[in-house]
């Protein structure tokens, strides 16, 4: 085995541009790749840089989640291929420049299911090929992407039930060994764990929004919070661009950091090697050495956690379900307000069982609020006259 010289992990935060289709993704790509040439040119500088990492929304913005747009709908107008062109202009630049690009988009992925979309992480290599591909398998309650789980019987068919059926890892000789998470999948430890089992040594994890990022004293908030004990929890580094400030339309005047910046670089420790204070159009930056992370797995009798996991103890922890799977097996993923009762009867099923006790006072608590009263300013024909096309 050849060892791994240290390189430079970059994550990339940009302004995004909302999108009314998949067209409209040129304008995002070309500020992405603006942001690809100034980190080499400068982050180059120190280390080479041997991974680039896009934050999540980088690409397509997040108009259907805003807009609350039928799944179908965004399937078919909207995301994109994998391969496709928007894939083949950050391929050039990963053979221009020698270096791995983990991209995160909404794509469809038509041999898994028809008329669905998925959060995809994807990894373009030096040669420009896509050589790893996960969706992500946990959402935000306004997120209205497909997972593996809500599949899960097709999922299952197609790849198993293993933990690397939904948490792959890509080994590479160069770079180490990289998992992909996305946002809402980090608030689970289990999904580190799964990935760091399958062999990860840096993980990537795009994306955060206000007010994760901004909770308690520290810069990052409960984001950085989160994906320090990852990385102490697991012995892995972590790559964490947020997205930057976002043009939800293009009426918009200016656009909104929704993320308020805090893109880091996590090493083995927990210790932060890089920290974006803002999100417009910037770079968190750290030093991979896989080697030292190697090293420090093999020789350490106490802060190595995973060799001494009781794994016995926690078997049967998750016997029991909480989200229904096959939710969209047959039917299409549906909107907000349906949406939110599936999580309404998660917390009910929870109370029923004893894992929480229920308030005194029972509230309305979190729901979809529509921003007009109107039903047709809600409806996608009307929203898309936006964008003039």
């Amino acid at each position: 085995m050849q060892p791994v010289a240290p390189y430079m992990a970059v994550g990339v935060s940009t302004v995004v541009h909302g999108i009314g289709h998949r067209k409209h993704i040129e304008r995002n790509l070309a500020i992405i790749e603006d942001a690809i040439h100034a980190a080499v040119s400068i982050i180059g500088i120190n280390m080479p840089v041997r991974l680039i990492a896009l934050a999540e929304g980088a690409l397509t913005g997040f108009t259907d989640e805003i807009f609350d747009i039928p799944h179908t709908t965004a399937a078919r107008e909207l995301f994109i291929d994998l391969p496709g062109p928007e894939t083949d202009r950050l391929a050039a630049l990963a053979k221009l420049y020698d270096t791995y690009i983990i991209c995160q988009c909404k794509a469809r992925w038509p041999e898994v299911m028809p008329d669905r979309f998925f959060n995809m992480l994807f990894v373009i290599s030096p040669q420009g090929e896509i050589v790893h591909r996960a969706a992500k398998n946990h959402l935000w309650c306004r997120e209205r992407s497909c997972t593996p789980h809500d599949i899960y019987d097709r999922w299952v068919e197609l790849f198993g039930d293993g933990p690397e059926a939904f948490y792959p890892v890509l080994r590479t000789p160069d770079i180490g060994t990289i998992g992909t998470i996305c946002c809402s999948d980090g608030e689970y430890p289990e999904a580190i764990r799964a990935l760091t089992f399958g062999g990860a040594e840096v993980i990537y994890r795009p994306s955060e929004a206000v007010p994760m990022t901004q909770a308690g004293p520290d810069a990052g908030g409960t984001w950085l919070l989160q994906n320090r004990a990852h990385a102490h929890f697991n012995n892995v580094y972590m790559v964490c661009p947020n997205v930057g400030p976002v043009y939800v339309h293009p009426q918009m005047e200016h656009p909104y950091d929704i993320g308020g910046g805090s893109g880091h670089v996590v090493d083995y420790q927990g210790n932060v090697l890089g920290l974006s204070r803002g999100g417009a159009n910037s770079f968190c930056a750290g030093i991979v050495d896989v080697e030292a992370l190697r090293n420090f797995r093999a020789m350490n009798l106490n802060s190595n956690w995973l060799k001494d996991l009781r794994t016995e103890l926690f078997r049967k922890m998750y016997d029991e379900p909480i989200h229904p799977r096959n939710l969209w097996l047959e039917a299409d993923p549906a909107q907000h307000a349906e949406v939110d009762e599936v999580y309404r009867a998660n917390i009910d099923r929870l109370v029923a069982r004893g894992t929480w006790t229920a308030p005194a006072h029972r509230h309305h608590g979190s729901r979809f609020l529509a921003p007009s009263t109107d039903p047709a300013d809600a409806a996608w024909e009307n929203v898309r006259t936006m964008w003039g096309d």
